[in-house]
């Protein structure tokens, strides 16, 4: 049995530290949240057992957690790389295929269309706004996209984007179009989310439905453009929590060798 008790802890420990590496190699990318792995304990028993004498049979994985805590912020000075300054997701849509994404990592670009997109090509989402630049929905988003030319006929010169969200459009002659304004996303349980790569999640059944909102009101952060933001994976902390695994599956492994030179003693007892 203590072969079986001792097998759960060193794979437990592989768990951890494949983790562990995982937050490391991701030390350095924009909008990466890292895990936290959880265990627990296993016990059995039944309505025969006298609880006074029950042992335990080894561990499992309970959970692998993510930390979605604010990662350092770093000042770039391009104006569509933005930082959501608290809670809230970026939400994006491939326009290939369809599927909606949600993400931390505020690094965007503009296409040959106009369209506002990040590193993988997805579409960054507004609320649609009237001409006075007030958002008329809170439940209808749209591809942020930036008209070449203005009603005037002048052409495209740069865009802006606010503390709250509203896509600011500026053309030669001065004048200044709202395209939109940011929609951000948040969620009743955002770890059960369902990571997709590239910092980016969709949503599930554990993490219930989006929930959207205007930057800087309610529950929802700021935007500061000419940022972006790091990873939140603290280097000094993962490394303290290696050598902790390290040391767990050195302990689990020396548990299975000790309970194999035991049977090797009983059995060498019959010769």
């Amino acid at each position: 049995m203590s072969f079986y008790t001792s097998l759960t802890g060193l794979k437990n420990a592989q768990t951890d530290l494949n983790v562990i590496s995982n937050n490391i190699a991701n030390a350095e990318t924009g909008g990466f949240k890292k895990s936290d792995t959880a265990f627990a304990d296993i016990v059995t028993n039944s309505v025969f057992s006298d609880s006074s004498t029950t042992v335990g049979i080894g561990a499992r994985v309970a959970a692998v957690k993510q930390n979605f805590s604010l990662g350092p912020i770093d000042q770039t000075g391009n104006a569509l790389d933005v930082v959501i300054n608290g809670d809230g997701f970026f939400t994006v849509v491939s326009p290939t295929s369809g599927q909606t994404e949600y993400t931390r990592a505020g690094s965007f670009s503009i296409d040959g269309q106009g369209f506002i997109k990040n590193a993988q090509g997805s579409r960054v989402q507004v609320f649609p706004v009237d001409a006075t630049g007030t958002v008329t929905s809170t439940t209808t988003l749209q591809d942020a996209q930036l008209p070449q030319t203005n009603a005037a006929g002048s052409i495209f010169a740069g865009v802006s984007i606010g503390d709250r969200g509203e896509v600011v459009a500026t053309y030669a002659d001065g004048s200044n179009t709202t395209v939109g304004v940011v929609a951000l996303a948040s969620f009743l349980a955002p770890n059960g989310l369902k990571q997709m790569g590239n910092a980016s999640w969709t949503a599930t059944g554990n993490s219930g439905a989006a929930s959207y909102g205007e930057p800087k009101t309610g529950l929802y952060g700021s935007m500061l453009s000419g940022s972006l933001e790091r990873s939140n994976v603290d280097i000094a902390e993962e490394l303290v929590s290696l050598i902790t695994a390290q040391r767990n599956f050195q302990a689990n492994a020396k548990a299975i060798d000790t309970a194999s030179q035991i049977s090797q003693t009983v059995i060498n007892l019959r010769t």
